[in-house]
């Protein structure tokens, strides 16, 4: 990887899967997974001004596989949501034709870019997450499907002076009550820190104000093993290399266009900023890069699970004057590969990507 360059897009795909590439200034780009240069894990590739008709001065900012069956495009949708906070939804089917040349995907102001592209579905939720800790939950349906493609969209997230979004996320959307998913938060918290010794701090699930909520609903067996298959987790890093998961149930939905609750907690340092937040699973592997061209490899399992308010441990030592500028979700292989990073604590020196 050349220097200053940072990694958009981890992802499996077949030789014949389509990908869509969105650029700086909104425009949408596609190619089959064959026309794209093979080489080793070493390799640097081709650049995209090689491959595609990109504009000067921009760059790739997002890359979105999309299921090979076109006739699974008409029950889905796509997800925009950009730097300034809004969002956008569109039906997949509009980018069924897309010309060697682009196509407009979403009309943007001066000065802001696309952070985040994602199918979904009416029954999904979305969440925003900000550079200063803040993140919004909200039914993806809470955004009207747009005819057209030449809109800014509406607002998703109302930003604090200094915030800009870093990243959406698609989850599932589960019918649990608040009660419901805070006593299930404080279950599944007791369980690890039994299984772990009671090593690791309880996680008390808070509301959107930080105070602890009841909890005090009775769980069934069942009702537990249900929430359990479909709890997700948040991992969040920061640029000073500290990371955490939190539970997918302590971002509790809301309406679009407020401004969110705490979804790290960056401890009043002035300049730290987030520089991830996405949904990941045990098995998966995490790809952390910063402004010195350091990288890093290490399992997302090794990530401590604490609450969403939470600073989190340091999984990635900065040197002076270095931030964590890219981190990127390796999906579990179940190749069984060394790594470079044990428990919450960075290795020292430079891991293999």
């Amino acid at each position: 990887m050349k220097d200053e360059d940072a990694i958009v897009g981890v992802f499996s795909a077949s030789t014949h899967t389509p990908v869509l590439f969105f650029a700086t200034n909104g425009k949408a780009y596609k190619l089959k997974t064959w026309r794209l240069p093979l080489g080793n894990p070493q390799s640097r590739g081709k650049a995209f001004v090689n491959l595609l008709p990109i504009e000067p001065g921009d760059s790739i900012m997002n890359v979105l596989p999309l299921p090979e069956d076109e006739a699974e495009w008409g029950n889905l949708d796509i997800m925009f949501a950009t730097r300034s906070g809004d969002v956008r939804r569109n039906k997949l089917s509009d980018f069924a034709t897309v010309n060697r040349a682009g196509k407009i995907a979403m009309k943007l102001e001066d000065g802001d870019h696309m952070v985040g592209v994602a199918l979904c579905t009416a029954e999904d939720d979305v969440m925003l997450t900000t550079a200063l800790g803040r993140a919004i939950r909200f039914k993806a349906d809470d955004v009207r499907v747009f005819k057209g493609r030449d809109s800014t969209g509406v607002r998703g997230v109302r930003l604090q002076k200094d915030d800009a979004v870093i990243s959406m996320a698609v989850l599932g959307r589960v019918d649990a009550t608040p009660d419901e998913r805070a006593a299930y938060v404080k279950h599944a918290s007791a369980v690890r820190r039994a299984a772990d010794g009671a090593e690791d701090e309880p996680v008390v699930a808070a509301d959107d104000e930080g105070e602890e909520t009841a909890g005090e609903a009775i769980l069934s067996t069942e009702r537990i093993a249900q929430l359990g298959a479909a709890e997700q987790f948040i991992l969040t890093v920061t640029e000073t290399g500290f990371g955490k998961r939190s539970s997918a149930y302590e971002y509790r939905r809301t309406g679009r266009g407020g401004q969110g609750l705490t979804a790290h907690g960056l401890g009043g340092r002035a300049g730290t900023r987030l520089a991830a937040s996405f949904p990941v699973e045990d098995g998966d592997e995490l790809l952390l890069v910063t402004s010195g061209g350091q990288m890093i490899r290490t399992p997302v399992g090794q990530v401590r699970i604490v609450g969403r308010s939470s600073q989190g441990v340091t999984i990635f030592r900065t040197a002076e004057g270095e931030r964590v500028v890219s981190v990127e979700r390796l999906p579990d292989s179940g190749g069984g590969e060394d790594v470079d990073a044990v428990g919450g604590e960075a290795a020292d020196g430079e891991g293999e990507a």
